[in-house]
């Protein structure tokens, strides 16, 4: 359960979703630019997978179009229902009071349970979309060889919904029968593929030394557009806040400005063991000069 005191006491990140990724001193934080930070460095060209796998017919993968559409489709148009689906007057007060914290305003349980109808049925529409996608035959959504991001996506969002109790009506086989031929088939694949890698517990503290001590990325990878710049209205070396648009505004990361493209944002953030570096989508994120009074 969020807040995640450890990240922001030991890390100097504010940023209160998941997931985060740290490559050495690089911290990165929400799904579409750990996607590309993990494209960047482990690239197809030195043996690792992707996911932005070809087309079945050849030629180049859909790389803008599908991280829009895992964005602005996946991220935007189904989380949000699929949330209402969550048992809500089953979950503790404490639970309730810290995502009216991070939400910016009280939560009803019995007003989410009151929305749920409504979300199933926009949950049902996109179905029927999703299901025009597939009833080619097609194995994935873009007719890709292997699964990708777009899959990978939407998977997350139906397979948890699809996890609630009272779901199964909304993922009736028989209404839409390609999806849930998908959905298993993705399930399928994740196990199947599953790193077999042994994973070490850190504390926070272990955590912490071991990213601060260790190499960081070039910020020549970045780089830093000075029309962008004066655009946001920022500066480099200036010290700036980042936070998410939707949720999360209200806990900003604050950080010196040391690069910034059309797709990323790059901070260095002090904290009690040393600098890290932070990453930031440039879609879906505000940034602003930190006007706080300095003492």
């Amino acid at each position: 359960m969020l807040p995640r005191p450890e990240i922001t006491e030991y890390l100097g990140i504010n940023y209160r979703r998941i997931p985060i990724l740290a490559i050495g001193n690089d911290v990165y934080c929400d799904t579409s630019i750990i996607t590309a930070a993990l494209e960047r460095r482990f690239p197809p060209s030195q043996g690792y997978g992707t996911i932005f796998p070809k087309g079945k017919r050849g030629g180049k993968a859909d790389t803008g179009m599908i991280k829009a559409f895992a964005k602005f489709y996946a991220e935007t148009v189904l989380f949000g229902p699929a949330v209402t689906l969550i048992p809500w007057t089953a979950l503790p007060e404490a639970f309730l009071k810290d995502r009216a914290a991070l939400l910016g305003g009280p939560i009803d349980p019995q007003a989410m349970v009151a929305r749920r109808p409504a979300s199933e049925s926009i949950i049902a529409t996109n179905m029927a979309l999703i299901e025009e996608q597939l009833n080619d035959g097609r194995d994935w959504l873009f007719d890709t060889e292997l699964p990708g991001l777009a899959d990978i996506s939407v998977h997350f969002i139906l397979a948890w919904a699809r996890s609630f109790p009272g779901t199964e009506a909304l993922f009736d086989k028989s209404q839409n029968p390609h999806v849930i031929q998908w959905l298993d088939r993705l399930s399928k694949f994740f196990k199947e593929h599953a790193s077999q890698n042994v994973s070490t517990v850190l504390s926070g503290i272990e955590a912490a030394k071991k990213i601060t001590s260790s190499t960081h990325e070039s910020y020549d990878v970045v780089g830093f557009d000075a029309t962008e710049a004066s655009r946001l209205g920022v500066s480099a070396g200036g010290i700036v806040q980042i936070a998410p648009e939707d949720t999360g505004r209200n806990y900003p990361t604050t950080g010196k400005l040391v690069a910034l493209g059309r797709e990323e944002i790059t901070l260095e953030v002090t904290t009690p063991q040393g600098l890290i570096r932070c990453h930031f989508p440039r879609v879906g994120f505000f940034i602003k000069a930190d006007k706080t009074p300095k003492l």
